[in-house]
């Protein structure tokens, strides 16, 4: 078996789908790279749209390719990432005149890419010439140096939220979302959120089957859950002052299915249950029950997406015991139910 069926066997997404849109033309995604951009701003995002291309021709929906993407720099040739890993523009700006959409890559290098006349200038010179235009993490800041985000609501990789909108104090920073679209201009938040932002856009052009196949092959979320908020809940876990009550929060997170009352989790740390419960909440800014539901919620969450157990396994393998309060917990945290939850990020090779 050639590896090319090995790995595009349309048998492994043998389902009831929704058909897809047919795709009569080519669309070039360009993404602009620069010395010491973030590596996964790149390839991540990029193959998404891969993946994109090859399931439309899976399915026999088009008799073109979909998607062609374009690695672009200020001239052709290596350009070192963040990471030291070197990745070979085969394009330079000069030779781009038009694009269907062009997406913009963030990295500790943008400061020094915001410098380059030329290339904002380029920048602001495609506006005109594509459909939509894209930044991931802080390739943000390149799109505001060029005038495109004026009066526009956009975010950021979090950690540079508050610098964008210092710097460009018309813009509209919306800190906590994965990705944002103002008319046809969007940013994502940081890193991996340019995933979640090219699964968007290829929703958007083909269809909603489309993606929810491309995310179950890259085992990622179609569409994050809790409020689009970038911070991982295990990130979350960690940020407290106190080692031992950070320590204990991990633990939590690992052992959601236990009895875990005030008392044992004081306990845990030779506390009073009284003095605990302050201390907690000092630390967290959340009570204790409020931080156990959340990880029982976390660990139920994994079960649903990865899974085909009951729904009733999973409530008694999580610490709810009882369905209807994994249902509550889920409404409280989520706004859906598990069931609900189950159907819309189920991984595709469950269903």
């Amino acid at each position: 078996m050639s590896r090319e069926k090995l790995y595009f066997d349309p048998n492994i997404f043998d389902q009831e789908v929704e058909p897809l849109r047919d795709v009569s033309r080519v669309r070039k995604i360009g993404f602009l790279i620069y010395p010491d951009f973030e590596i996964l701003d790149l390839c991540g995002p990029l193959d998404a749209f891969f993946y994109a291309d090859r399931v439309l021709r899976m399915a026999g929906r088009a008799s073109e390719p979909g998607y062609e993407t374009l690695v672009i720099a200020a001239t052709p040739g290596l350009v070192r990432s963040k990471c030291g890993m070197e990745i070979m523009a085969a394009h330079g700006c000069a030779g781009i005149d038009s694009l269907d959409t062009l997406i913009v890559a963030g990295g500790e290098g943008m400061v020094a890419a915001c410098g380059d006349e030329r290339l904002i200038d380029w920048i602001g010179a495609m506006s005109s010439r594509v459909r939509r235009m894209a930044s991931i993490c802080t390739g943000s800041f390149l799109l505001a140096c060029a005038g495109l985000l004026n009066n526009r609501r956009v975010t950021t990789h979090w950690a540079f939220c508050d610098r964008l909108a210092a710097a460009y104090p018309s813009l509209c920073v919306e800190p906590n979302r994965i990705f944002v679209r103002d008319g046809g201009v969007y940013t994502s938040g940081g890193i991996t959120a340019g995933i979640d932002l090219a699964l968007a856009l290829i929703e958007e052009d083909l269809g909603r089957e489309a993606p929810r196949v491309v995310a179950g092959i890259m085992v990622v979320f179609l569409r994050r859950p809790g409020g689009q908020t970038q911070f991982s809940p295990f990130l979350q876990a960690e940020s407290t002052g106190c080692r031992d009550i950070g320590e204990l929060k991990s633990w939590i997170l690992g052992n959601s299915s236990e009895k875990l009352t005030v008392e044992r989790l004081a306990a845990q740390l030779s506390m009073s249950p009284r003095n605990f419960a302050r201390r907690f909440l000092e630390e967290t800014g959340v009570t204790p029950a409020k931080f156990v539901e959340h990880a029982r919620v976390e660990a139920a969450r994994c079960r649903l997406e990865q899974t085909n157990m009951s729904l009733q396994a999973i409530a008694e393998a999580c610490g709810f015991g009882a369905l209807d309060r994994m249902r509550r917990s889920f409404q409280r945290r989520l706004n859906v139910g598990p069931h609900e939850y189950r159907e819309r990020f189920q991984s595709t090779f469950l269903k």
